[in-house]
């Protein structure tokens, strides 16, 4: 906790999420980047022949990160615009370039062109993160690719599966937002040098109507802030379209977070499977026997957070009038920080969990040997075919001792006698129904499944982003 302990803090800064990314977002990156933009700017303005010298230029770098904020903060509460009153205060540091800050430029092409960069290197981080997760899940899974488990569809009882092909099923999620993620980083583009509506008239002017050294100074300046192109045509802003298609992207993983962590906390409450317990931690503040789930339970409390972000991008791209309006400011001040500082929080959490997951064998194969006698009599009605049974009669002697059995197990809590009842019918005395019932039986190709999604999905995605085996996700709280 800071020392101002009458003002709210942010969570996701202060508990959540990491240094790395809460620093992405904070103002000395932000301010900083509209320095570096105004100097890019000036450099290929004064490339270009505009009368710009190479001392206003070096006057400018030379003063990129000594930012006062004091000084800027009091310019805004006088000017009421954020993007001049840093102008100015750049300006304050750099008399002999004050004259040529901002030159031919709209407040956009500071806030939108910095918004790009943040965007852009925040996915990158997301997206190492996200490799690291799928690293991880990938080594669980192949440590259990092949011990078997209930399966659930409805969440009622069904086939057997094994604990590997379920991480399977949950890393399988994050493949594919890795490959959404991979393509907006890849297709992301900047706003450029666009000008008041778009049409580029100051830089035309600036340039006394040389369309070519407009179209010049706009490609070289996406090179030099690291972008292949810009947005082909614009209004004042880059399209909010962006914003919406990356939030888009950033609530499928988080849903494909929610969605694992939602799976462990059922698990858990079988014990069969858990998150990590740490020696000194309490679970209730009133029973001290519980562990509960509290790094899934925040998984899914931060997803639901990312997740409602999403229609915020969505409405203020539906919402932006002709050129532009400025209702999407305060928004996407709120919405595109939090939503990645969530993201990121989350993603540690995942990695922490996976790397130190716990699982019973023991009451997994005890689960699994509860339902298995029911799942198995279609295996046994064909062992006892085999031996010459009549398959009509079988089936029906089956169907009689599975419903007195399913009696026992409902109406009375009893055990599943229906082995027992099998064993003593002399229509399947020819059966082995004990090598029947081997889990292993049921779950047809999991394991195989397991070893195939591991080379054939996983092991390029390793190859693509290698993760460092040392680094270890922790929690700050």
């Amino acid at each position: 906790m800071s020392e101002d302990k009458f003002n709210y803090e942010n969570p996701l800064i202060a508990r959540y999420s990491s240094k790395e990314m809460s620093e992405l977002w904070g103002p000395q990156k932000k301010f900083g980047i509209w320095r570096r933009l105004w100097v890019a700017l000036a450099e290929i303005e004064a490339e270009l022949g505009l009368p710009i010298s190479l001392e206003q230029i070096q006057e400018l770098k030379d003063h990129t990160d000594d930012i006062d904020f004091v000084v800027a903060a009091n310019y805004e509460k006088s000017l009421r615009h954020d993007v001049m009153a840093h102008v100015h205060a750049y300006g304050d540091v750099c008399p002999k370039a004050k004259a040529i800050i901002h030159l031919g430029a709209t407040s956009c092409f500071v806030t939108d062109n910095t918004d790009a960069i943040l965007l852009r290197d925040a996915m990158l981080l997301i997206r190492k993160r996200l490799a690291t997760v799928i690293d991880r899940l990938a080594q669980f899974a192949s440590r259990y690719r092949s011990l078997p488990c209930l399966g659930f569809t409805h969440l009622q009882p069904a086939q057997p599966t094994t604990v590997g092909k379920r991480v399977c099923l949950w890393n399988y999620d994050l493949v594919m937002d890795l490959e959404d993620l991979e393509y907006r980083i890849e297709t992301i583009r900047t706003l450029g040098n666009k000008g008041t509506t778009g049409t580029q008239a100051s830089f035309l002017k600036l340039f006394n109507g040389d369309h070519e050294k407009v179209r010049l100074l706009e490609k070289k300046f996406c090179e030099k802030i690291g972008f292949k192109q810009p947005f082909a045509v614009t209004g004042q802003t880059y399209p909010r379209k962006l914003d919406a298609q990356i939030l888009d992207v950033l609530s499928g993983i988080a849903q494909s977070a929610h969605k694992f962590a939602t799976d462990l906390r059922l698990l858990a409450h079988r014990k069969e499977m858990e998150e990590p317990f740490e020696k000194n931690q309490i679970g209730s503040s009133a029973m001290a026997y519980k562990r509960n789930p509290m790094r899934s339970e925040r998984i899914c409390s931060l997803a639901r957070f990312v997740m409602s972000l999403q229609s915020s991008p969505a409405m203020t791209l539906a919402t932006q009038w002709m050129e532009r309006t400025l209702d999407d400011s305060a928004n996407r001040r709120l919405v595109l920080p939090q939503a990645f500082l969530a993201l990121d929080a989350i993603l540690i959490i995942y990695e922490n969990i996976v790397e130190n997951l716990v699982v019973y064998p023991n009451v997994i194969d005890k689960n699994l040997r509860q339902e298995l006698p029911f799942m198995a009599t279609e295996n046994i009605l064909m062992a006892a075919v085999e031996s010459g049974g009549d398959r009509q009669e079988l089936h029906e002697r089956i169907r009689v001792h599975s419903q007195a059995a399913a009696a026992i197990v409902k109406q009375e809590g009893g055990a599943n006698d229906l082995l027992s009842r099998l064993r003593t019918d002399s229509a399947f005395a020819q059966v082995d129904i004990e090598a029947e019932m081997d889990p292993i039986r049921f779950v047809g190709r999991a394991p195989e499944q397991v070893d195939e999604f591991l080379k054939e999905i996983i092991e390029p995605i390793r190859l693509k982003y290698p993760v460092d085996e040392n680094a270890h996700a922790d929690l700050r709280v």
